[in-house]
């Protein structure tokens, strides 16, 4: 009969364990669950003009040197949780260069880079060689930009759209 109990209790502080740790799951998973996760569609468009009008890349055919390309980026959250300290990064093309003062985006700080994207500034510099052999730091030419980073410090909250733009000349 001792034995009978014995095994019993195991089975009861068995089966209690198991409820408790299966409830547990079930609140930690209603918890993250009620927090939600963004989910981010990110959509890149491109456009020339041409002839006085707009002309998307795809129906544009080969952009010529000299031509201006107008970059779109669209940011959606289509999640059911905001994405904090969000960022987007726009390429600049290789045969083209950043059109100086170009970037814009509603409510976000703007930085670039000029090493493929290993860092960011809002105003990048580069060791410049003096006459006298010393060297000294001086504002990147915009034609060595690689990137640029759109950094918005308000959430994207759910179903919120953000938009940046840039341009770019043709090489």
């Amino acid at each position: 009969m001792k034995n009978f109990n014995r095994k019993n209790r195991a089975l009861s502080l068995f089966v209690l364990c198991l409820a408790l740790a299966g409830g547990g799951a079930a609140f930690a998973e209603k918890k993250l669950a009620s927090k939600g996760q963004p989910v981010i569609k990110v959509m890149l468009a491109g456009d020339t003009e041409r002839k006085g009008e707009r002309v998307a890349l795809d129906k544009a055919g080969m952009v010529k040197p000299g031509e201006i390309i107008n970059w779109t980026i669209e940011s959606v959250n289509e999640g059911n949780g905001a994405a904090r300290d969000y960022k987007a990064v726009g390429q600049i093309p290789a045969g083209t260069s950043f059109v100086a003062g170009s970037a814009a985006a509603k409510g976000a700080s703007i930085t670039y880079s000029i090493d493929g994207g290993k860092t960011f500034s809002a105003r990048p510099t580069v060791e410049e060689k003096q006459i006298d052999g010393s060297t000294r730091r001086v504002l990147a030419p915009v034609s060595s930009y690689t990137q640029l980073r759109y950094e918005w410090s308000t959430p994207l909250e759910t179903g919120q759209k953000l938009s940046a733009s840039y341009q770019v000349l043709v090489k």
